[in-house]
């Protein structure tokens, strides 16, 4: 048998800390959503109408990361699917993630999915757009019903292919004989609605709806309730849920993430072979998390982000002290080195400001006297992160 296969034997024999892993996973939809009765409430009556076959108002939901928009909609949904079967009643609803790539980056793609959802298929490109629209007015219309279409992550769909399709999909109805649509909207953007067309927010007449961020207290009888589900009666010992709620509402009330962290710090203590989930687990997922996500958001930046990010860490790398003059000087020879086109040093620091904004450096601008201002510049990574994200830049910007 060899090592590999052994691990894996070993690995079956070992008694798991999970009893049900995916109720720390994100997709997870527990059967009772506590702390967001309210929401519900005003989520259901908004919505209601269509199981009587009346087109319900638009409604937009916001709230920041993390704040229980996607799941409560998601119960309030199932809820109504529910009532609907049991009363024989035809309800129709679609979900789409504007996030994901290939599904709404463009507005063909966005209504080729939708056609998709009624079991008609579309070529993948190719069509005009007004002849896949008609399509979709067709497939809309074969039976009397109300679609509810809830786009989550619509500042994406906006912000890829601009505010006119919503203006489009509110249109629709003006075409439809049977059936009708109502739009759902989800963002993180508390300011979304200020950024569109005025014409296509008069179009949409919607109802807002916002979630507010849950406190520490709330989010720990979360975690609470979903650790009662996810592990074995005392595997979590006294204290981890209380430390794993006060990093969560330190970041602004984020619930997901704690559900993640939670997640992370039970397979760190499996992996340790322990029989319990201590805080030194959860101190260790917090670490490589907070790794993760750093090297995440360096790596999804573009080239020229990426060049002067790696001239900074090579300072880092050999203990100098850090200003936007040297590292100028660095970028430049990195980019002749690679052949990317030079930007200008003013650009330079435009890039160190966003670096700066996004956590990964600390930027402060000193005065030198009659010689101007520069920025004196230090990194806010740890040692071992900036290792191994200076070996992923390299392969990124392919310097050897």
């Amino acid at each position: 048998m060899s090592e590999l296969q052994n691990f894996f034997e070993q690995f079956l024999e070992k008694t798991s800390l999970f009893q049900k892993k995916e109720a720390l996973l994100s997709q997870y939809l527990p059967k009772e959503i506590i702390y967001r009765e309210e929401q519900l409430k005003e989520v259901a009556q908004i919505l209601a109408p269509s199981l009587r076959q009346e087109k319900p108002s638009n409604l937009f939901i916001y709230g920041k990361t993390g704040t229980g928009k996607t799941l409560s909609l998601r119960h309030t949904l199932r809820t109504m699917a529910e009532v609907a079967k049991k009363n024989n009643l035809p309800f129709r609803c679609i979900y789409i993630n504007c996030k994901l790539k290939r599904v709404a980056d463009t507005e063909y793609r966005l209504l080729a999915q939708l056609i998709k959802c009624y079991d008609e298929e579309v070529p993948a490109t190719g069509l005009p757009t007004d002849e896949i629209y008609t399509v979709f007015y067709r497939v809309l219309d074969k039976e009397k019903h109300v679609l509810l279409l809830v786009l989550d992550e619509i500042d994406h769909l906006t912000k890829k292919i601009g505010d006119e399709i919503l203006y489009n999909l509110t249109r629709i109805n003006t075409e439809l004989k049977h059936s009708q649509i109502s739009l759902v909207g989800i963002s993180n953007s508390l300011f979304f609605s200020e950024h569109l067309d005025p014409r296509v927010k008069s179009s949409l007449s919607e109802e807002e709806l916002i979630f507010p961020p849950y406190n520490a207290l709330q989010i720990q009888e979360i975690l609470r309730r979903r650790a009662s589900e996810a592990f074995f009666p005392q595997v979590v010992l006294p204290g981890v849920i209380e430390k794993c709620a006060a990093y969560a509402a330190r970041d602004h009330g984020d619930v997901r993430r704690a559900i993640d962290l939670l997640r992370v710090s039970g397979e760190l203590a499996e992996r340790s072979n322990s029989l319990h989930l201590e805080i030194s687990h959860l101190d260790e997922a917090e670490r490589k998390i907070e790794t993760d996500k750093i090297i995440s958001g360096a790596l999804h930046q573009p080239k020229q982000f990426q060049l002067v990010l790696y001239a900074l860490l090579l300072f880092y790398m050999q203990k100098k002290q850090l200003f936007t003059g040297e590292i100028y000087e660095v970028y430049q020879k990195l980019c002749r080195q690679v052949k990317y086109n030079v930007l200008t040093q003013r650009r330079v620091s435009d890039i160190l400001a966003e670096l700066d904004m996004l956590g990964l450096i600390r930027a402060k601008i000193i005065s030198k006297g009659r010689y101007g201002r520069t920025r004196e510049i230090s990194l806010s990574i740890e040692e071992p992160v900036v290792v191994k994200l200076k070996e992923l830049l390299e392969k990124s910007l392919q310097i050897t």
